[in-house]
C-alpha cells in the first residue's frame, strides 16, 4: 500500500517545463490526489506498525502454525527408584513426527525425604547413537560415565551427553540432595544423531544455569507485538530472536524454557520447516492456529504443531506463572533402527 500510494501520487506530479507553462491539474486529478493525501493521514504510526507486524524478518508474510494433535498427560512410572516420570511422547516416541527428538520423560515436583542410605536413581546402563539432555528444575542429579564424565547438575543446569558410538553412564540423586531431601523436578530428552555422527567419540556438555541466556518475552496485542514484558525465554539450544543458546548440537535443534508471568498472549517465532512441540510444564494454555481454531493444553500435555508453513506459535496463557518447554528441529528423515 505505501508503495502504491507513493507511486500514484508521484504519477500525478507534474514537472515544470522550461519551454511551456505548467498546466493546472484537472478536477479529477485533484480529487484523486486529495483522496490519497487523506488515506496517508489515516495511516498512523500504529497502523503502519500493524502492517509491518504481519511480515517476518525476511519480509515474507508471517502466519501462525496450527495444531496437529493435542497429546494429554500420560500415567507416571518409575525409572529406577529416583525418577517418577510421565513418558510425555507416549506412542509418538521414536517416530519421525518428533524428529530429531526420540523420547521425553518428565518428573514433576516430588518431595523426597532425607535419605541416609544409598542415593536413589538409575545404575549403570548403556546408550548409543543419540544424545541425552537432562534439565534440572529443582533438586540435584549426579552423573558418571565410562568416558570419564562426572558432574552434578543443580537447579537450572543442563547436561547434554552425546552417546554417539557408545557410552555407559549412571544417574543418581546427588549425595547432598539425598541427605537433605527436598523437592525434585527434572526432565530428560533423547535427541537422535544424524547418521554421520553416530559413530563419533562420546562427549559431555555441562551447561550451568548462569551460562543460559534469557530473552524477554513481550505480549502480543491485537495481532502485533507490544513492548510490554510478560515473561522470558531461557534459550538452551537454537535461538530466540537474536539470543542464541550455548548447547552445541549435531543437527538444527531448538530447546527453550519459557515462562509467562501472567495471563497473556505471546507469539513465539519458530522455523517453519522444523517439527515443533509445545509441552506445558505448569499452567493451562490455548494454542491459536492459522485455521482460527484454539486448542487447550493442560498440565503435562503437548501441542504437536503442523508443519504448514507457519513461522510462529501463538500461545494464550490462561493462568499466571505458566511454564512451557518448546522444542523442535529439522527432521532427520533417516530410519530409526532401534528403540
Amino acid at each position: 500500500w505505501p508503495g502504491q500510494i507513493s507511486a500514484e501520487i508521484c504519477g500525478l506530479r507534474r514537472t515544470p517545463s522550461p519551454h511551456r507553462p505548467q498546466k493546472p491539474m484537472s478536477q479529477t486529478e485533484v480529487a484523486v490526489l486529495s483522496r490519497y493525501i487523506l488515506l496517508a493521514a489515516l495511516l498512523t504510526t500504529t497502523t503502519l506498525a500493524t502492517i509491518a507486524q504481519a511480515y517476518s524478518d525476511d519480509g515474507s508474510m508471517a502466519t501462525l502454525r496450527s495444531v496437529r494433535q493435542i497429546m494429554p498427560q500420560t500415567p507416571r512410572h518409575w525409572v529406577g527408584d529416583g525418577f517418577h516420570v510421565h513418558p510425555v511422547f507416549a506412542n509418538k516416541a521414536f517416530t519421525e513426527e518428533m524428529s530429531p527428538f526420540l523420547m521425553f520423560d518428565y518428573a514433576p515436583p516430588t518431595i523426597f525425604p532425607p535419605n541416609s542410605g544409598p542415593p536413589k536413581g538409575v545404575g549403570q546402563h548403556p546408550h548409543r547413537g543419540f544424545e541425552t539432555v537432562t534439565i534440572a528444575f529443582d533438586g540435584e542429579v549426579e552423573h558418571k560415565d565410562s568416558n570419564g564424565g562426572h558432574d552434578i547438575i543443580k537447579k537450572g543446569d543442563v547436561q547434554w551427553m552425546t552417546a554417539a558410538r557408545g557410552i555407559v553412564h549412571q544417574e543418581f540423586h546427588s549425595k547432598g540432595f539425598s541427605e537433605r531431601g527436598g523437592t525434585f523436578e527434572m526432565c530428560q530428552l533423547w535427541v537422535n544423531l544424524p547418521k554421520k555422527f553416530k559413530m563419533t567419540k562420546p562427549s559431555y556438555q555441562a551447561i550451568l544455569d548462569g551460562a543460559i541466556p534469557v530473552a524477554d518475552l513481550t505480549e502480543t496485542k491485537d495481532g502485533q507485538c507490544s513492548d510490554e514484558k510478560v515473561g522470558n525465554v531461557r534459550v538452551i539450544a537454537g535461538s530466540f530472536g537474536e539470543t542464541k543458546g550455548p548447547a552445541t548440537t549435531r543437527s538444527p535443534v531448538e530447546l527453550w524454557d519459557v515462562t509467562i508471568d501472567r495471563k497473556a498472549t505471546v507469539d513465539l517465532p519458530f522455523p517453519p520447516d522444523y517439527n515443533c512441540i509445545v509441552f506445558v510444564r505448569r499452567g493451562v494454555i490455548d494454542v491459536l492456529g492459522n485455521d482460527g481454531k484454539s486448542r487447550e493444553v493442560e498440565p503435562q500435555g503437548v501441542a504437536l504443531m503442523k508443519t504448514d508453513g507457519g513461522d510462529r506459535v501463538r500461545i494464550i496463557a490462561k493462568q499466571k506463572n505458566t511454564s512451557l518447554l518448546v522444542m523442535g528441529g529439522r527432521p532427520l528423515n533417516e530410519p530409526i533402527a532401534a528403540r
